[in-house]
């Protein structure tokens, strides 16, 4: 159901079958805690489409992704990390694992030589020939 994008009634059935089963309130614990999940969530929860998008929604592939790019690196015993240098790290490891990196890094080199040289470099000649 949740798959098909009806978490709310995924939920309802959760609930239903809990009753029918004359759960205890101790055994109704996670099943209420799941149901709640469900409801509160439901603005996210549109599998549905995502799926039919080609999205991936299966937590092994996002969870892959954030031990290879964070937990990696980032989880180091004994690292400490601000938000800025984290965040630059993170780019860094995310277009290399990518292989985007070459192409940014050619980006990078030109834009640093505009910002550091060319500009300079125009401002001195306007200087020599006036």
């Amino acid at each position: 159901m949740v798959l098909m994008g009806k978490s709310s009634d995924a939920a309802a059935g959760m609930r239903r079958s809990a009753t029918r089963q004359n759960l205890s309130q101790s055994a109704r614990v996670a099943v209420d805690k799941c149901a709640d999940y469900l409801i509160n969530n439901r603005p996210y929860l549109k599998y549905d489409r995502y799926l039919s998008a080609g999205y991936p929604i299966a937590s092994g592939v996002i969870e892959g992704a954030c031990r290879h790019l964070i937990n990696d690196r980032l989880g180091i015993t004994g690292a400490r990390w601000g938000l800025k240098t984290a965040e630059a790290v993170l780019k860094l490891r995310s277009m290399r694992s990518s292989k985007d990196f070459e192409e940014y890094w050619e980006y990078h080199k030109a834009r640093e030589r505009e910002r550091n040289h060319e500009v300079k470099y125009a401002e001195k000649d306007k200087k020599m020939v006036a």
